[in-house]
């Protein structure tokens, strides 16, 4: 049986796609960062979280070149909590377009895979809140949130530097830019402290049409706006992206870590 052809879509601007309907992020908050092409739906993908899909998802697909450069460091933020459980399902049962990350890790200056490291991801559910004990902005008024852990989780990484979490797409919360954190350890180390953004016209995608998302007001902040990231630092931290078999949406990027 022939291999079914997969294509990524890349991030920043950079179209690897055949012709469809374009999505163009609208708002105040600065300048979207989009030009891309694709004639999905938001009813294309799944619905509710990640429950009913299976372990037989494909293998990720990371560009033929990795970026090779080192990752920008950022901020952990207000939002970060400790005692992070390792897992590959980060849900908790949370509502949402399903959406695998993966994240290959390899050395900026020699491109060799770094295996064995801890990555941490952490980032909001579709209503721009955050879970754990964090600081009261993180999720003000969320008693059930602060108790529970949701969207938060940790992988070591491969002989290939890979790891991947299945979590639904983050939501959005005013002066910020639709992302994930990460975190990135090895041994008592810390290499680096970053985050990644989406695409803005897969943002709007999911915000304009996906019934997880429907209940938010229009979103006030794009890529070009963000408060952590300038205009043109963003557009080389957004992930590439694919539309899965089964409606999950895959998210890759390849970090850099400097020596």
């Amino acid at each position: 049986m022939p291999l079914k052809r997969r294509t990524i879509i890349l991030g920043g601007g950079a179209l690897l796609a055949g012709a469809g309907a374009v999505f163009m992020a609208r708002g105040s908050g600065g300048a979207p960062i989009s030009l891309h092409s694709f004639d999905w739906k938001a009813s294309d993908f799944r619905a509710g979280g990640t429950a009913g899909i299976s372990g037989a998802l494909p293998e990720p697909i990371f560009r033929a070149e990795p970026q090779c450069i080192a990752t920008l460091a950022q901020t952990l933020g207000p939002c970060h909590t400790n005692d992070v459980p390792i897992r590959s399902d980060v849900t908790e049962g949370v509502a949402g377009l399903p959406t695998r990350v993966s994240l290959r890790l390899v050395e900026a200056s020699t491109c060799k895979p770094v295996e064995g490291a801890d990555v941490e991801i952490w980032h909001t559910d579709a209503r721009g809140v955050y879970s754990g004990e964090a600081a009261a902005m993180c999720n003000a008024g969320e008693a059930r949130a602060r108790s529970t852990s949701f969207l938060r989780g940790r992988q070591i990484s491969d002989a290939n530097g890979v790891v991947s979490f299945l979590t639904v797409y983050p939501g959005w919360y005013p002066s910020r830019a639709v992302h994930i954190h990460l975190r990135v350890l090895l041994g008592d180390r810390e290499l680096l402290v970053s985050q990644l953004l989406f695409d803005d016209a897969l943002s709007d995608l999911v915000y304009q049409g996906h019934p997880d998302y429907a209940a938010r007001p229009v979103r006030a902040t794009m890529n070009g706006g963000d408060t952590v990231f300038s205009s043109s630092e963003a557009s080389h931290f957004i992930f590439d992206f694919e539309k899965l078999d089964g409606g999950v949406l895959q998210a890759s990027y390849t970090i850099g870590i400097a020596a």
